[in-house]
């Protein structure tokens, strides 16, 4: 960091370490399990004057989405201690938190964890305690390229039908001059193409389990949904889409490779057109469940020697002060600051002026459906918050991507979804 930037980052933290926000952390070393997207790599950048105010050595572990799940889990349900600060999300926070596995959270009075968007509170707790704090939250929706929907005729519109969706995939799809009508994850894992796919059979009113959690992949509505996908992806979607997520689709994307792209409102803050709009969650008939919920957040294993040091930082990391200084980083600036985390940063003019997507991404956070519903028995939306959801979800994604290339068909890859389901919720004791 240097001038402004440098200043008000050091002025920042040294008012939290007056008010006993931030220890002394002089000879202190932390190990730091990170995600490999923008706004954790900025943050490496952003911390240098973290390090600098309180004298903590950070060490970075910079993963892929689904390297950074097995490692961090392994690891600390093991009790291994490689890391002092892990990235995790909504899936694992109040499970972990239950067993005992990462340490409840208490901040100083001027963390102000009341501004913490509620829906993002809840999930990262266990019967009132925060065991993880959001770094950023974000929930879904479409981000299309308002300039080439416009020049093929087409609109897309706010919960808009999928076949009018695949209509504007369809017009503005131009393989021949490298632009692709749908870029849709279709790399296989549970928080990968599984997260994307359970919204869309949401949508199109299915569940992954009935009241007596017994898995429903083999139902009507599935395999409506999963045709679709794969007819959708297949005729309009880059070619290889089988290995594609956030990461890759965001390149393509940044390199004006994409008419539409449904996913994580976050990466609104790294799209690099100008003409990119924003529209809320398509659906079939059932809006309910159509756009995800989920945060990163920063948790501290249990038994961590450097438990106080490890909560220090995160204070820090996800306080209102650490969105100032991204704000007023050269860098980076206020449409980079981490989004869908705290109520006071919509209401900063600056971030006003500079991120266009603000009102979209809030909107799809609020209208997001955690909570048990009529459509589903359980608590989660891309996601079932049980234990053995993830072993479910990676088999899950393998036989959808298997779906996607043809190596299966759609019937078989759910058929066999749905045994590997079954084995494993009998296996756990949900049912005989």
């Amino acid at each position: 960091m240097s001038g402004k930037s440098a200043l008000l980052g050091a002025t920042a933290l040294v008012c939290m370490a007056a008010s006993g926000a931030i220890a002394d952390g002089h000879g202190k070393e932390l190990t730091i399990a990170i995600v490999n997207n923008g706004h954790m790599i900025n943050m490496q950048k952003v911390a240098e004057a973290y390090t600098e105010a309180t004298g903590t050595k950070l060490n970075w572990v910079a993963l892929e989405e689904g390297v950074l799940r097995e490692q961090v889990t392994s690891d600390t349900a093991t009790g291994g201690g490689q890391y002092d600060v892990i990235n995790i999300g909504m899936q694992e926070a109040p499970i972990w938190g239950a067993a005992g596995w990462i340490e409840p959270l208490n901040f100083s009075d001027a963390y102000d964890v009341e501004d913490i968007l509620p829906a993002m509170r809840a999930g990262l707790s266990h019967e009132g305690t925060l065991y993880a704090a959001p770094f950023y939250g974000e929930s879904s929706m479409v981000m299309y390229r308002k300039d080439l929907a416009d020049a093929a005729g087409v609109t897309i519109g706010d919960n808009d039908s999928w076949d009018n969706v695949k209509a504007a995939a369809a017009a503005m799809h131009d393989p021949d001059n490298g632009v692709y009508g749908a870029c849709l994850r279709g790399k296989p894992g549970w928080g990968d193409n599984a997260a994307f796919i359970t919204t869309v059979a949401n949508s199109f009113g299915a569940a992954w389990f009935d009241a007596d959690m017994k898995p429903q992949l083999d139902s009507p509505e599935w395999n409506a949904a999963i045709n679709f996908y794969v007819d959708l992806l297949s005729n309009y979607g880059p070619p290889g889409s089988e290995g594609n997520s956030f990461n890759e689709i965001l390149a393509l994307y940044n390199e004006d490779k994409c008419g539409l792209w449904i996913d994580a409102t976050i990466a609104a803050s790294f799209l690099e057109n100008p003409n990119v709009a924003y529209a809320q969650s398509p659906n079939a008939g059932n809006p309910v469940g159509a756009n995800w919920l989920w945060a990163w957040a920063f948790a501290v294993p249990a038994g961590s020697p450097n438990a106080d040091a490890a909560q220090d930082f995160i204070e820090w990391a996800t306080s209102k002060e650490y969105v100032q200084a991204v704000g007023n980083h050269p860098e980076f600036g206020w449409g980079s600051v981490p989004t869908g985390q705290r109520a006071s940063t919509y209401d900063l003019p600056e971030f006003q002026a500079a991120a266009k997507f603000a009102a979209a991404e809030m909107a799809a956070i609020n209208s997001a459906a955690p909570e048990p519903t009529d459509l589903k028995p359980y608590v989660g939306v891309q996601f079932v918050a049980i234990p053995e959801f993830p072993q479910i979800g990676v088999v899950f994604g393998q036989e959808m991507a298997a779906a996607l290339t043809g190596a299966k068909s759609v019937e078989d890859a759910l058929a066999d979804s749905q045994k590997a389901a079954d084995g494993i919720m009998r296996e756990a004791g949900y049912y005989e």
